[in-house]
């Protein structure tokens, strides 16, 4: 049995009801099921010898026709072991799930496969949401392969041209608004109200949230069912955080690991209304008008799952912390330089964040940690090319390369030398 529930006061909603709030106390929703149905049917399935991807774990999602799947191959992103950048930071154990693998380059895709199928089984035939660039960039997408016609509202000039190439080039009707997310957010609630055969695909639609839970389960895979002890990564607009909470804890109730990581959250800090709200101690975020930070991704001000993600940090036993625009961008060089791997810079702000609070000794050295990057560098290539030597330039020849390069000249042997 798989039915929507309100996070506040358990008000129930069906399965293929369409409701992004509870009716009763306004709150947020989240997918429920029958964990002992689901481990019976667990029992019959062949799910562990498939492939690593969402989909090896369709039996967990809320999807009633396998038929209708929509995917692209999301899923199954290296956990690279950074051996390097544990002799920077002087961790131990350090993990990156690099999740600038999936197929339009961020973690957006495992929701957006859930959740576009999730709309082709509800018979619907427009989807629309509300981005910082990584959201309209994967909707588009899902939405091409299902033949669906996409709406997206993005902040106008605040979002990297990778992110919104991708959205027009799939063919999504992109409308920039003079706002910042939060305002495009709420246009998009509104609509997706107002007329209901629009569907959003927000991360307020907790069907989306399914596809992006797991993340964890293949974290639990990859490292043969021991989970770290901690996981780090960037929070925005708080969905993924949750999620990937929610993903743990259903493999801890299906008793398929034995612990569970503890939750560490990072904010950039001109955007970091729930990092404040977890270290000063309080229940309820300071929503912040004006966000801003150069890490685009994260630069919501007033996050829509910040409830859910308190609680995901506080049942977990983790932390939140806060990093500057100049700390993510070293961090983002560092990881690329020391690991060739090449995240945007909301992505480096989780390396960034275990810097910072490995530094000031709220992570044990011994801890085995888990960073999550969340998008591709590409998605963002000025800002990589802003913060790098610039190109050197020469005439054609060799001497010229040489003494750039710093080479000494070959001198041919005389006759007669010993």
């Amino acid at each position: 049995m798989i039915y929507q529930a309100c996070i506040a006061c358990g008000e129930k909603y069906g399965a293929d009801e369409i409701v992004y709030s509870c009716k009763r106390c306004g709150d947020l929703l989240e997918v429920k099921y029958d964990y002992d149905l689901l481990e019976a049917k667990l029992k019959k399935s062949d799910w562990q010898s498939l492939p690593l991807s969402v989909w090896r774990y369709k039996d967990f999602m809320p999807i009633r026709d396998p038929s209708k799947i929509v995917s692209l191959n999301e899923g199954g992103t290296g956990l690279h072991s950074c051996q390097r950048l544990v002799n920077i930071l002087g961790v131990k154990h350090l993990y990156v799930k690099n999740e600038g693998e999936n197929p339009t380059g961020s973690f957006k895709d495992r929701g957006m496969s859930v959740g576009i199928t999730k709309a082709v089984e509800l018979n619907t035939k427009t989807v629309i949401c509300a981005s910082t660039g990584n959201t309209s960039a994967s909707l588009a997408a899902y939405a091409a392969k299902a033949g669906l016609q996409c709406i997206a509202l993005i902040p106008s000039g605040k979002i990297a041209y990778g992110k919104l190439a991708q959205a027009m080039i799939y063919g999504a009707k992109v409308v920039q608004i003079r706002g910042n997310f939060d305002h495009a957010l709420k246009m998009v609630l509104e609509l997706s109200e107002k007329h209901r055969e629009i569907y959003l695909l927000n991360s307020i639609n907790p069907y989306r949230l399914e596809g992006q839970k797991s993340l964890a389960y293949e974290i639990c895979d990859q490292l043969n069912r021991e989970p770290p002890d901690r996981v780090v990564l960037p929070v925005g607009n708080a969905g993924n955080i949750s999620a990937i909470w929610k993903g743990f804890t259903e493999f801890h109730k299906l008793g398929l690991i034995d612990k569970l990581p503890k939750m560490t959250g990072i904010q950039a800090e001109g955007a970091a209304p729930i990092a404040r709200a977890i270290k000063n101690g309080k229940d309820k975020i300071v929503p912040i008008d004006k966000p801003e930070t150069i890490a685009t991704a994260i630069r919501i001000g007033a996050p829509i799952s910040w409830k859910k993600a308190i609680r995901a940090i506080r049942e977990s036993g983790g932390t939140a912390e806060t990093v500057t625009d100049k700390e993510i961008l070293e961090a983002q060089k560092m990881l690329a330089r020391s690991e060739g791997l090449f995240v945007e810079p909301a992505s480096a702000s989780s390396i960034a964040g275990l810097k910072k609070l490995f530094e000031a000794g709220k992570i044990d050295k011994d801890e085995i940690v888990v960073c999550v990057t969340t998008g591709h560098g590409l998605k963002d290539p000025d800002i990589a090319i802003k913060i790098s030597e610039k190109p050197s330039e020469v005439d054609a020849e060799i001497g010229s390369i040489e003494k750039l390069l710093g080479l000494s000249r070959y001198i041919p042997a005389t006759v007669g030398s010993r």
